[in-house]
């Protein structure tokens, strides 16, 4: 009999000349419902009287619900008239129930024509909000960053390490291979012309300094902007449309702290030690141009030595546990304010990059003032 059941077709439709007739049958649930809700509105479409026989239906979920009021709607636009018979008296109670006027979409507020005053003040608003969002979005992960700080058995210490395996050492091979092409591209740019000057060995300084204080870690975090950030937002985003971070919510657990905070801390963890492996790659790089160009090895090691202090790759460092808190914070930010559809998820993780890299050159230009003012 089970068999015969799943046989069943879910849709049989009738179709006569005073009235057309929807048999619905089994389980109409998500993915039943999917697979017949065409059929059922076009038959729908073209009828006069539509009677809908539930007497076969054992199981109606919120897709089964809205599969019945769909049908009214579509008959309605036309005059045509549904009726709902068959339903089992646990479901009819719920049918009866439903408050039409509240599953129709909320018509967007008009804008008034006020000028571009009145648009001006619109568009404040709207990033106003933004603004505000997004500042509560810090203050919750700060206030889940202490709070682990302090309860440190608290963090789902597998799911985070999986986090950091994931942005952190699967991204090696990709920033060794930037970082190294970059040493590549900048001796080769500076050799010939430092030559012209006699001054070529000085080459090593310029790439040196160039990769730790800047270029290593800045191209690292554009890196993992593209990378980790945009994982984060995509991963976190589909959570959003699949309507699991709102389930989150429903069982008393914050998203943010439940799903933002391991991220941040893993890209806050992870972007310094690839910042350090970016700076050797890089100045690895250069090494190797000029080992092209006839410089012994012993002679450039101590150029190099002479050429680059703590100081230089501190500078790196520091800047690199700010890129990655903002490459993870970012991506985690746009992931939880994805929108609905499929397209929302892609839209999130292109914000995400763009975000991610414009807030890195500003934190970057930021530095540049400050180091320059207290010399370091």
């Amino acid at each position: 009999m089970t068999a015969d059941r799943a046989a069943q077709p879910v849709l049989r439709v009738e179709s006569g000349e005073k009235e057309t007739v929807l048999h619905l049958a089994g389980r109409l649930d998500d993915a039943t419902v999917a697979a017949c809700w065409d059929e059922a509105l076009g038959a729908v479409s073209a009828a006069r009287d539509v009677r809908v026989d539930c007497a076969g239906v054992d199981y109606c979920g919120g897709a089964g619900f809205a599969l019945l009021v769909a049908l009214e709607e579509a008959a309605g636009r036309h005059g045509a008239r549904v009726r709902v018979e068959g339903l089992a008296a646990r479901f009819r109670e719920l049918y009866d129930g439903l408050e039409r006027e509240k599953l129709r979409a909320a018509p967007e507020p008009e804008r008034g024509h006020g000028g571009w005053v009145a648009d001006v003040g619109y568009i404040t608003s709207e990033r106003a909000g933004d603004w505000r969002a997004e500042a509560e979005f810090v203050g919750e992960v700060g206030a889940g960053l202490v709070s682990l700080a302090r309860h440190p058995r608290t963090l789902r210490l597998r799911e985070w390490w999986r986090i950091v395996e994931k942005a952190g050492s699967n991204a090696l091979p990709i920033v060794g291979l930037v970082s190294f092409l970059t040493g590549v591209i900048i001796a080769f740019q500076a050799a010939m012309p430092m030559r012209q000057f006699g001054v070529d060995i000085f080459v090593v300084n310029l790439v040196a300094l160039a990769i730790t204080r800047e270029l290593g870690p800045i191209m690292t975090a554009i890196v993992l902007a593209g990378r980790t950030g945009s994982a984060f937002a995509a991963e976190i985003g589909t959570m959003k449309v699949n309507e699991e971070v709102a389930a989150l919510t429903t069982m008393g657990l914050s998203p943010v702290r439940f799903l933002a905070v391991p991220r941040v801390l893993a890209g806050i963890a992870v972007t310094p030690l690839l910042t350090v492996y970016s700076m050797a790659a890089g100045i690895a790089g250069g090494l190797v141009v000029l080992m092209l160009i006839d410089f012994p090895l012993a002679t450039l090691m101590n150029q190099l030595s002479g050429a680059l202090e703590l100081q230089d790759i501190a500078a790196g460092l520091i800047k690199s546990f700010f890129f990655g808190a903002v490459v993870a914070g970012v991506g985690c930010l746009r992931g939880l304010r994805t929108g609905a559809g499929p397209a929302a998820v892609g839209d999130s993780t292109t914000r995400s990059v763009v975000t991610s890299i414009f807030l890195i050159v500003v934190l970057d230009a930021i530095f540049a003032v400050v180091y320059y003012n207290i010399d370091f």
